[in-house]
């Protein structure tokens, strides 16, 4: 992926909760959109190998969450945290995070990941298929900063960690705010 290059069209699976169901479980399936996610709006997009692993738990996604509202100061509309999990692991990760202002989004067959070249496989950890890490900063669908980890390939023996670190976009979205 690369700057000016347009998200691909998918539809993700996820679990809402809607006190209409009732009982113990009030949640439903409800499809949301690559356009119902990006159109319109300026996020950061986030993706980790997966939910509840150690560098995502305790450096990534609680760092995003924490900056969030320095991230508004700079222009960011939304961020959202994506991983190759289905929608009951990502939503019970968001809840044991406690998250208030970053959204996860359950990328469950890796479809999204896929089109986008970042499909991993980390049978080597016994993951399977799963996302590089990245982020990116997008623009009403549209990428317009790309932060990769460097060594993308299957079966990594490391888990590369920093260039898509929040204190890395922040001193990106910062930069560019500055008078040249």
């Amino acid at each position: 992926m690369k700057a000016g290059v347009t998200l691909p069209n998918v539809t993700f699976k996820t679990r809402v909760r809607d006190e209409a169901v009732g009982g113990p479980n009030p949640f439903r399936w409800q499809d949301v959109t690559t356009a119902d996610y990006f159109a319109g709006k300026r996020v950061i997009l986030f993706s980790l190998p997966g939910a509840f692993t150690p560098t995502c738990s305790t450096y990534q996604l609680p760092g995003f969450e924490k900056n969030f509202a320095e991230f508004q100061k700079l222009g960011i509309d939304a961020i959202y945290c994506m991983s190759v999990n289905d929608s009951f692991v990502m939503n019970k990760w968001a809840e044991s995070q406690k998250l208030e202002s970053v959204k996860v989004i359950p990328d469950g067959s890796g479809e999204f990941t896929r089109k986008i070249g970042m499909l991993v496989a980390k049978d080597n950890l016994g993951f399977g298929a799963r996302s590089w890490r990245y982020a990116a900063i997008v623009k009403d669908g549209v990428v317009e900063a790309w932060f990769e980890e460097p060594g993308l390939c299957d079966n990594h023996g490391e888990d590369p960690y920093g260039v898509s670190s929040p204190e890395n976009l922040l001193k990106h979205l910062n930069e560019a705010v500055q008078p040249a």
